[in-house]
């Protein structure tokens, strides 16, 4: 199952792209992403052998932190028992314009441990939660191992996959100058609070985790860059005065950055202006690049066949369920 998290690891991006493309009555979604782990001996038998790796979170650099962190040791798979552990202990969102999604991925029965997973699926589905299942096999042995059943239980989608499978990627004329625009990016971000210098430090580190995998996988990274979806207002003071204007009469002067400690209000105020015109700059160059960048995977991917693999199944299955719920996909 480690090329299982292989594949997340290289789709991260790549799907946080696609969910930036829906719309809801014309305004852009706002994504949380948890992480489980489950089916490793590893963990506390008491606890099903599942673990929160996060809970519902909009900081995406904490999520590909802890999947990069993430290990395998094989264990029995308790489906029913963590499907139930999410629908109960996550903080959903309810409401219109609200889709909640979960995806669980295997090699196991579907109806192990003590939980009765078609009751979990059930229950999850009655808080309108749609499960989605990924069988990493062959796609008859899933279904007889209940995979399909339980996805069809939770009006959710029922895939496999060759968990084995190196992610195959497409290479456009247009990934250079998008990678080019990271650095530069990157410069605009003024971390403050007592997480603003490891933040700033674990934007990179997540820079390098991505550009470890493949050029691609930077290249889609450096694009959610460019999106209202990669906001980290908890450390960054540009996106902070985004979302409230009166930022600095609240936060304390030894939580600012050591080069604006000594700095007056006004002068803060114009920093952080200049920095946010200059993110904005970049932020459109990032989108117009990105633009043609996904024209021409588009045009590749209709000269050959779409591989079957983690990110195309959730990102098909997103955009199809999106469609039902009265979301536009725009490009």
């Amino acid at each position: 199952m480690d090329g299982l998290i292989e594949q997340a690891k290289s789709r991260l991006w790549n799907i946080v792209n696609t969910l930036t493309t829906l719309k809801y009555e014309g305004k852009n979604p706002v994504i949380e992403i948890s992480l489980y782990e489950y089916g490793n001996d590893g963990l506390a038998a008491e606890g099903n052998f599942i673990r929160q790796v996060t809970p519902l979170t909009k900081d995406l650099d904490l999520i590909s932190e802890k999947l990069f962190s993430l290990r395998t040791n094989g264990g029995s798979e308790y489906c029913g028992a963590v499907i139930q552990q999410a629908t109960k202990d996550l903080k959903w969102e309810d409401g219109k314009g609200v889709m909640k999604l979960i995806y669980i991925a295997g090699n196991e029965s579907f109806k192990q441990g003590p939980i009765v997973s078609n009751e979990a699926v059930t229950q999850a589905l009655k808080n309108n939660i749609y499960v989605n299942t990924i069988f990493c096999g062959d796609k008859n042995e899933g279904i007889q191992l209940f995979w399909k059943e339980g996805a069809d239980l939770a009006t959710g989608k029922y895939f496999n996959i060759n968990s084995n499978l190196s992610v195959q990627y497409i290479v456009t004329p247009y990934d250079v100058k998008i990678n080019e625009c990271n650095t530069k990016i990157n410069a605009t971000y003024i971390g403050y609070g007592t997480e603003g210098k490891y933040k700033k430090m674990n934007q990179a580190v997540q820079d390098k985790n991505a550009e470890s995998i493949s050029t691609a996988n930077f290249t889609e990274r450096t694009v959610s860059k460019s999106k209202a979806v990669y906001s980290n207002e908890n450390w960054d003071l540009v996106d902070r005065l985004k979302e409230d204007k009166d930022a600095l009469t609240k936060i304390k002067k030894e939580d600012l950055p050591a080069e604006l400690k000594n700095k007056t209000t006004a002068e803060i105020k114009k920093i952080v202006e200049e920095k946010t015109k200059e993110r904005e700059t970049i932020q459109k160059e990032i989108a117009a690049l990105a633009k043609q960048r996904q024209a021409y995977l588009d045009a590749e991917n209709k000269k050959q066949n779409v591989q079957d693999d983690l990110g195309v199944t959730i990102t098909t299955s997103i955009t199809e369920l999106a469609k039902t719920k009265g979301f536009t996909v725009t490009k």
